[in-house]
């Protein structure tokens, strides 16, 4: 791993700005809404801009905003190149990389490179074309099994719940290994490879800084015929692939996909700076390592932090792993505590050990009831802890005012498409997707001068951005001054951990000089000796409370 003697420049043209960055990921329906009509957009974005200047976030990743039947909150991509127009124009968009760029912000894009949508001129073409044609090559084509072919081709299931497979009129079936509408590419098809290659160019021109890269382990499949059946449908599942040898599963995290990204570094490194990029890839952490490498994304997920509970013993191992990972493949490690996709961790992280957060959601966020209070306030400590941490931390919208999850959604409001695809019986994802509150009141909250495409609690009041702003003691204030201190005590990529600290304290050194303790006791704890920089907490008579975190110098 890289180590530095001086802090990075985040702002200017070093190009490794992202090694230590504080990216804050936009959801672009959810953020805000300049037109009124209930959809977050373009021009909304751009309008909020100076909130995350404000806070001291360093990039923007924006989820994707393409043309979209909006089957799965628009990763179901029907233009690779191109705004939905009902987020606004390609225009609107060189203006948000403009105004980004002009207040320090690195802006980073959503790729979706493993399915498109069925909207997607390249699958009506397929359709349209028939069994056997150069059309249904880019996609997975295949007869199904039984007499007349009536059964799918093999026994693969959809991340989303049922068969991974769909038929269409003339007979065939096609691949999806997510939602039905979004029927997967075949990636040994050179077309889908140049194709892509063309989209890494139009974004890199436009001003982009990097790529998120969705499901980057799921690109290349075993396509060798006859197809073969995993024989348990619980392999199809990604949290599988320990059960597996390395580079065997069909469809997850085989050997070939590193050959794409290889391809696509050459063309990220032809830029001044070079486009940096970041694997989605949900496999284990020396798989993990793989897709980080120089030559190929150079960062990854680690989405084994995001799952960790609040355990001192757990976290320190997780922590120590990440880093070692990293290492492995010379990249900074990642640190993620939410994202469009999981339970907001203000209430996860006080959800009991063993909790089925599907069921918890299904009962309104009632059974159990989470401790809201008491989960703000792990949430602050395990915040300053991850910003503590050598890497890039991501930040997800709305977790800055500390916001929970919206357990109680009424099931006729829900939009994710897990809920309809597994039969309703698991509620998805809408709960950390509700638009943000900017404001008190109005009709959004601020969102818009409308309603909103999912519905806001009343409480939402509260936890606006208004309500906190320059109040001090709020959540909002406290990532400013989180972030904005972090930002000067950054140099190297290292920690040492104490070996001192109590029972249920996590307590380690940055090779700066500077040193963050967190307690996940029950009880408070004696203060290491040093000057107290920033708490998420309020000492106690000079002690440190529980679940509350502390940098000192």
């Amino acid at each position: 791993m890289t180590t530095r003697t001086t802090a990075p420049d985040l702002s200017g043209k070093d190009p490794d700005w992202w090694r230590q960055a504080v990216v804050y990921q936009v959801y672009p329906r959810s953020f805000a809404d300049a037109d009124g009509d209930g959809l977050g957009d373009i021009r909304g974005v751009t309008q909020r801009l100076v909130h995350l200047a404000a806070l001291g976030a360093d990039a923007l990743w924006l989820s994707p905003f393409y043309p979209s039947e909006l089957a799965d909150g628009g990763y179901d991509v029907a233009d690779y190149r191109d705004v939905d127009p009902r987020l606004g124009t390609l225009g609107d968009f060189d203006a948000m990389v403009a105004e980004a760029h002009r207040l320090g912000l690195k802006v980073i894009v959503d790729l979706v490179p493993n399915h498109t949508s069925r909207q997607h001129v390249w699958f009506q073409e397929a359709l349209a074309a028939g069994p056997g044609s150069a059309a249904r090559e880019r996609y997975v084509f295949r007869d199904g099994r039984g007499a007349h072919g009536e059964q799918p081709p093999t026994d693969w299931q959809s991340v989303f719940g049922g068969s991974a497979w769909r038929r269409v009129p003339d007979g065939q079936w096609y691949l999806h290994l997510f939602a039905p509408e979004q029927p997967d590419l075949n990636w040994a098809h050179e077309e889908v490879r140049e194709d892509f290659r063309t989209t890494l160019r139009f974004w890199s021109d436009h001003g982009v800084d990097g790529f998120r890269v969705d499901v980057a382990h799921a690109l290349a499949k075993d396509l060798s015929e006859p197809l073969r059946d995993l024989g348990d449908p619980e392999l199809s599942g990604d949290h599988a692939l320990d059960r597996m040898a390395p580079g065997t599963h069909p469809f997850f995290d085989r050997d070939e996909v590193h050959e794409i990204y290889r391809d696509w570094r050459t063309i990220l490194d032809s830029y001044t700076p070079p486009r940096m990029a970041v694997a989605e890839a949900w496999v284990p952490g020396a798989r993990r390592a793989l897709y980080a490498r120089a030559d190929e994304l150079g960062q990854a997920f680690n989405f084994e932090y995001l799952q960790t509970p609040w355990d001192a013993d757990a976290l320190h191992q997780v922590i120590t792993d990440s880093l070692t990972t990293a290492r492995a493949a010379h990249a900074s490690a990642t640190w993620v505590l939410s994202n469009h996709d999981v339970v907001r961790h203000a209430s996860r992280l006080v959800l009991p050990p063993g909790t089925d957060e599907n069921a918890w959601l299904l009962s309104g966020g009632h059974a159990p009831e989470a401790d809201l209070p008491r989960g703000l306030r792990r949430a602050r400590a395990a915040t300053l802890l991850m910003l503590a941490l050598p890497g890039s931390s991501y930040v997800y919208q709305g977790e800055e005012l500390g916001l929970p999850e919206v357990a109680d959604l009424p099931f006729e409001v829900l939009q994710d498409p897990i809920w309809e695809q597994t039969g309703r019986v698991r509620k998805g994802r809408d709960g950390c997707r509700v638009p943000l509150p900017w404001t008190r009141s109005g009709p959004s909250y601020g969102f818009g001068a409308g309603g909103s495409w999912l519905p806001q609690p009343e409480w939402f009041e509260g936890y606006a951005v208004e309500a906190q702003d320059g109040v001090e003691g709020s959540t909002l204030e406290l990532y400013r001054t989180a972030l904005r201190l972090r930002r000067k005590l950054l140099q190297g990529e290292d920690l040492t951990w104490t070996g001192s600290a109590p029972a249920g304290v996590l307590d380690f050194a940055r090779h700066e000089g500077w040193r963050c303790v967190t307690n996940l006791s029950e009880t408070a704890v004696p203060l290491p000796p040093g000057e107290v920089l920033l708490t998420s907490s309020p000492l106690e008579n000079g002690l440190l409370g529980a679940d509350t975190t502390v940098w000192l110098s």
